[in-house]
Order: C-alpha cells, then structure tokens, then sequence
C-alpha cells in the first residue's frame, strides 16, 4: 500500500486517546504506512480535495482517510431481485482499493471514491456478536466495497477477524482478494470457519486490465500455502471477459487451480461474466485509453447493466461448468448474478425457490467449515 498523505478523522483522534484499543489499532496503521497523520474534521475536505485532480480516481489510491463507520457495520448484499442472488452478508471495513483495475465498479459507485479504513475493532466485534446471535448460518464477507486484503500488511483488522469467527459455530467469514497478502493470517488459530477466497482471471486479463494486483501464479500459490494451514478456499471467476480463445485460456485456468489445490479444499467457485454500468465506459475510456474492455458485444439488462449478449454468456458457461464438472465434480459452482435460462441451460437446474442458492451455499460452507448443521 502506497500511501501519499494519512488523514485521521478530528473527532476520532479523540477517541483514541480515551480508548488503548483503538489507540494501538491506529497507532499501528501510521507505523505501518510511515506518514505522519493530518487532522481533518470534515470529511468533504477530503472530498473536495481528490475531486481538484485531474484524475480523482489514481489520486484517491493514495490518500488514506482514517475515521468510523457511521452506518450499518453488517448488512445484507445489495443484490437485485432481476437476477439470482447468493444471500451474502457483508462486514463493511472500508471503502476503495490501492488497486487498479479497469473494470472496477467502484470508479463509477463512489463520487468521488476515499479509501477509507473503518478504525474500531470494537464496533465490528459488537456487530458480529449481534450477527452470530442468529439462529441460522452466516456467510459474511469484506469484499464488497474493498479488497478483503489490501489492509493485512498494515492494519491487524484481517487477523482480529480470523480470531473473532474461530470462536462461534454458525458463520463463516470469506476473505475474498487479489493479493497475496496472507503473511499474518498463516499461523492463527482459525478453526475451518475463514475462507480465503481470490479473484481469478486469465493471464491475459490480468495484465492488460488488473494493474497493481499479484499475478495469477501467486496467487495460487497464496492459496496452496493457505490450504496447507488448514483453510478453505474459494475461487471467484468474476468478471469474465469474453475475447477470442477465451474459453481455451479458462478452461487453462481452471486446470491450473486444482493442480496447485485439492477440490476437496475449495468451499466454491463462482462464475460471473462483465457486467457495467453504463456511466464507467467513460471512465474506462479516459482512465484507461489501451483497454478494450467495455467494446464488447453488450446489451442493457434488466438491472440497467450492460451485460454481453446472453448467447455469447451460455457458450462460454457451459465451456467452464464441463470443465470443472470434469476437474472438480464435488466443488459447487454458482453464477453471481444470472437468470433462469442461464443457469437451466449451462447447469441443468435453476434455484428458483427465494433463499435457494443461498441454502446450496449455506449447506457447502456447512460441510466444509463444521459449522452447525442444525441450523440449515
């Protein structure tokens, strides 16, 4: 994490001062990033401040905003009812990414984007404990809004979460990333219930659209590592970019994986073509001038995405669900956000019943993570 300036939130420095915890957790950060921390007691100086650049987004990569989340800590996936959703629960811990894909959706969500690191281990273990009261199972990830592990060299937030779902029986807590940042998290006590999970693309991809993350190679030597130490693991085909010998080049990346991993460690894999919204192909157009990502063949779905046409989503589908049937039978395959037709004609059945694909998930992290099966 290559950081510019450090700003801490005026009132939050506060609170530090009265709280040891929260004062070694961001103590910490500022020994880990190396700037000395600016005070800042309204955050629209920080807004304001990224928006002067002539390019918000590659500035925004480099000024970290220290301060509390002031909304909900555990919330359900945005989702859409249009297309299937999984029923994932996010931890939100933060916001934006150090890196820098083309594709990224957070270009276009956030106006303008603030990498914002939410401080107090406090809060996100209250929220939990909340969360781990239910009587049902749990699959609760960090991801959403951010790269589940941008924060392990500098912050003790990933660590504090493998420690804090070891404990419980009901949830299990997936750390989805394109790094290899795992360092901190290899010798801890997790007790099957993390999942460390990496976003998977081609070579090819990787290099054209993913700048700044690591390499396909280590990250699934990353993952190798992890499952020697016992943990489960989850692969993310997401987005898909459809080019000529795409199929050949996945179906490659597919085979790569279960040569470095066992299937029998991999919780699920899931698989998801590139999808937009329409106002980031400007984005992409100016940020990006050499990616040809977003000239594809795309129609406007029923989410107001652009999504390629649906033929061209089934042919490739049913390419890689034969190949991984073929390498990995046992794993559970899902699409993130796809219809009926979709999925009746690349896997043969469609989860049609509300909450169903979340139960199939819920089942696997079940069998997988030992949590309690009385509670599917």
């Amino acid at each position: 994490m290559k950081i510019s300036r450090l700003f801490i939130d005026t009132d939050l420095e506060k609170e530090r001062n009265r709280d040891e915890s929260l004062n070694r957790e961001i103590d910490y950060l500022i020994s880990k990033i190396g700037r000395t921390p600016e005070m800042v007691g309204d955050s629209r100086e920080i807004y304001d401040l990224i928006n002067a650049a002539d390019d918000p987004v590659t500035v925004a990569k480099t000024i970290l905003y220290i301060t509390r989340n002031r909304g909900a800590v555990v919330r359900e996936c945005p989702g859409t009812s249009i297309y299937t959703c999984c029923d994932y629960t996010i931890l939100h811990t933060g916001t934006f990414c150090t890196m820098d894909c083309s594709y990224c959706i957070l270009q276009a969500y956030f106006h303008p984007p603030v990498l914002q690191y939410f401080a107090g281990l406090d809060i996100l273990s209250n929220g939990l404990d909340e969360a781990f009261g239910q009587e049902k199972i749990l699959r609760i990830g960090t991801g959403e809004y951010t790269d589940s592990l941008i924060w392990e060299p500098v912050s003790p937030m990933p660590a504090f979460l493998v420690e804090k779902f070891a404990g419980q029986k009901n949830a299990v807590l997936e750390l989805k990333t394109k790094t290899v940042n795992v360092n901190s998290l290899m010798d801890l006590d997790h007790n099957g219930k993390t999942i460390l999970a990496w976003s998977v693309n081609t070579p090819a991809v990787i290099g054209s659209e993913e700048k700044g993350t690591a390499a396909l190679s280590a990250r699934l030597a990353a993952a190798r590592d992890c499952a020697a130490k016992g943990y489960k693991l989850a692969f993310h085909f997401d987005p898909l970019v459809i080019y000529p010998g795409c199929d050949i080049a996945y179906a490659n990346v597919i085979r790569t994986i279960f040569d470095h991993v066992p299937p029998e460690d991999v919780v699920w894999i899931s698989i998801g073509t590139f999808r937009f919204m329409p106002q980031l192909k400007p984005i992409v157009e100016k940020r990006f001038p050499d990616s040809t990502i977003a000239y594809g063949e795309f129609i406007l779905g029923l989410d107001n995405k652009m999504r390629y046409f649906k033929p061209l989503r089934i042919g490739l589908y049913q390419k890689l669900v034969r190949v991984l049937r073929q390498v990995a039978p046992g794993v559970l395959v899902y699409y993130c956000m796809e219809d009926q037709e979709v999925w009746e004609k690349t896997m043969g059945f469609f989860p049609a019943k509300d909450g169903e694909l979340g139960h199939m998930l819920d089942k696997a992290a079940a069998d997988k993570c030992g949590l309690d099966r009385r509670l599917l």
